[in-house]
């Protein structure tokens, strides 16, 4: 086994504390404003980019990266609220599918700029233009090694 090199260290000790203070830092902002968790932003957001607005629950699990259990309990919860609906799939009587409504578009609408903002000031303010790009591209590259293991 080879360790990690004293230079591998300095850039691996503060990506793991990126990885692991940005999601609270998200959430807290999410929560302050319009009262959801990052993951129920995730899920309503990737729902507003879906065809019809509207996906198979295990789909939208696999994209928002969490399990099924944990989507259907949020889903409940954002349901409850009016911000989605869920039906059964016409077309496979096992799967069940969620759908965004008008309250949840109106809610993605009323967080957007504040979720921007803190997006903006916790990341994108710190860097040049060439230091976002090279952001992204390492970034890309990351998730495609862990998305191809």
């Amino acid at each position: 086994m080879q360790w990690l090199d004293d230079e591998e260290m300095a850039a691996w000790l503060p990506l793991i504390g990126l990885v692991m203070r940005l999601p609270g830092a998200l959430d807290h902002s999410l929560r302050r404003d319009v009262g959801l968790s990052h993951f129920e932003y995730g899920v309503l957001a990737v729902l507003e980019q879906a065809e019809d607005q509207t996906m198979r629950m295990s789909d939208l699990a696999y994209l928002c990266n969490g399990s099924l259990s944990r989507l259907s309990h949020v889903a409940r919860r954002l349901e409850g609220d009016g911000l989605l609906v869920r039906s059964a799939c016409p077309t496979d009587g096992r799967s069940t599918l969620a759908g965004l409504t008008d309250g949840g578009r109106e809610l993605l609408r009323n967080a957007a700029p504040g979720h921007v903002q803190t997006v903006r000031s916790l990341i994108f303010d710190e860097f040049s233009r060439e230091e976002v790009r090279l952001l992204g591209q390492m970034a890309r590259r990351i998730v495609a090694r862990i998305q191809a293991a």
